[in-house]
């Protein structure tokens, strides 16, 4: 069983021509799932930097805001977003992240090469996710 708490090796980043962002990449070693788990904490008015992913090293990003408040832009369209709201930046797609608020921004952050549809519907909660979108 592995666990990592809360800050252990976080460490300050600077992504894409941003601001300096405190990082911690959760099971960097351990994992064997094809994605990266990372939280990125930005100060207020701490940004990303907008990019896009080279085509050589596609990867899709999808990002959870945890806590404060922030925008995200993808492919020219802007976002708002507050605790608990998502975005999906695909491959090959620009965007950048912007925390918006007076404190700390927190996100979530899950990215890794796109690979083919998954049908989760062999589990329970795909199966209700899928009903409940009708």
């Amino acid at each position: 069983m592995a666990y990592e708490g809360a800050g252990v090796g976080a460490f300050e980043h600077v992504l894409h021509g941003g601001s300096p962002v405190r990082m911690q990449w959760y099971f960097r070693e351990e994992s064997r799932l094809p994605v990266a788990f990372q939280t990125w904490e930005f100060p207020p008015g701490g940004w990303e930097g907008e990019h896009t992913h080279r085509s050589d090293q596609p990867l899709d990003e999808l990002y959870l805001l945890l806590q404060g408040s922030a925008e995200m832009t993808v492919s020219g369209v802007r976002h708002s977003l507050g605790p608990g709201d998502a975005v999906l930046a695909p491959a090959g797609v620009p965007h950048d992240f912007r925390n918006t608020g007076s404190g700390p921004a927190k996100v979530l952050v899950v990215w890794g090469p796109p690979g083919a549809p998954v049908d989760w519907t062999a589990f329970g909660s795909g199966r209700a996710a899928a009903a409940e979108a009708g």
